[in-house]
């Protein structure tokens, strides 16, 4: 399995698919395998190691969000009973907002300060009836602010208090108040004024509300290889059987798609990150993986196939190989 993992990166990277990456398995007893690749940008200045720390863009909808959620709210209850000031609900439920089945403004198109954003979302509300599931970042936002009003504490301090400091996750926050060095992080983009962004959120909207000291539950979570095998391995192990019944039924995961590879079943969940991460779990076999790389840098491509056809190639081998831990054929 390793040197089909490795033929497959190196192709990825001549491609400049990405500069580098890290990709991690786990199985259900903790036992991880952990390979880093390449260097941190195109120039090879600096390798990436297996404890580069990664911005995970959308898996945050997941890890920490829908966790979260699906051990501790009631998804048969109104959005508006937790948020009473938000406008135009339809009687969308949490497990609506879990199922992306609610609709509103872009949060990509919307400027202003942490507060304008939000009271502008409160006001607008939905465009619509709940219906068919559209993937967009307003319900992990929406998220995030009832786990908050429900848990009485920022989602960053929940999310610490609740997952990674009762899992040993030393490596893994919303905000840098440990100080980690730069030179820990993966950047992510070369922005319109010739600024490298390393070490702060790459969404755009998660990262005003990051200026302002504030997480938020559609994007913004950092970590290592290494900690998202740990909340992973925990999947496997049934420490969170809610949250894994739920995201089993794509309840803030996905559990369709390409990049969930050809031997995807029944029990398989994942989620993508737009910089270029995912992870996959497989609740059947006990196996679960994580991809971290920047295929944003230096700049965003015009679309995911690339990368979607790499993921889709690591699940199809690692998936295939439910019984290894390293190196098996």
């Amino acid at each position: 399995m390793k040197d089909l993992l490795c033929r497959r990166v190196e192709r990825a990277m001549h491609e400049r698919v990405f500069p580098g990456c890290v990709i991690g398995i786990v199985q259900a007893l903790g036992q991880k395998t952990i390979l880093s690749f390449g260097h941190l940008t195109y120039e090879a200045s600096e390798r990436v190691r297996e404890d580069t720390i990664y911005d995970l863009a959308s898996v945050t909808k997941s890890i920490p969000v829908a966790l979260l959620a699906l051990e501790t709210l009631d998804l048969a209850k109104p959005v508006v009973d937790y948020l009473p000031e938000l406008e135009c609900d339809f009687g969308a439920t949490v497990a609506d907002l879990l199922a992306y089945r609610v609709r509103g403004q872009r949060m990509s198109e919307m400027r202003g300060s942490a507060d304008d954003i939000t009271a502008c979302i409160m006001r607008r509300g939905f465009a619509g009836p709940t219906g068919r599931a559209e993937y967009t970042n307003l319900p992990a936002f929406l998220l995030g602010m009832i786990l908050e009003r429900v848990g009485g504490d920022t989602l960053e301090n929940l999310a610490r208090q609740h997952i990674f400091e009762m899992l040993g996750m030393e490596h893994t926050f919303f905000l840098n108040k440990k100080g980690f060095p730069l030179s820990s992080f993966a950047p992510t983009e070369i922005d319109e004024s010739g600024d490298e962004v390393r070490g702060i959120v790459h969404d755009e909207s998660a990262r005003i509300f990051a200026r302002e000291g504030r997480a938020v539950g559609h994007a913004g979570l950092f970590s290592t290889a290494s900690d998202v095998l740990t909340v992973l391995g925990a999947f496997l192990r049934g420490d969170f059987p809610h949250a894994a019944a739920g995201a089993e039924r794509g309840l803030g995961w996905q559990i369709e798609g390409d990049f969930l590879g050809a031997n995807a079943r029944d029990g398989v969940f994942g989620k993508t990150g737009f910089t270029g991460t995912s992870i996959v779990c497989d609740m059947r076999h006990r196996i679960a993986f994580v991809i971290l790389s920047n295929r944003t840098y230096p700049h965003r491509p015009a679309d995911s196939r690339a990368i979607n056809a790499f993921r889709a190639d690591v699940a199809n081998v690692v998936l295939a190989c439910m019984d290894c831990v390293t190196g098996s054929p």
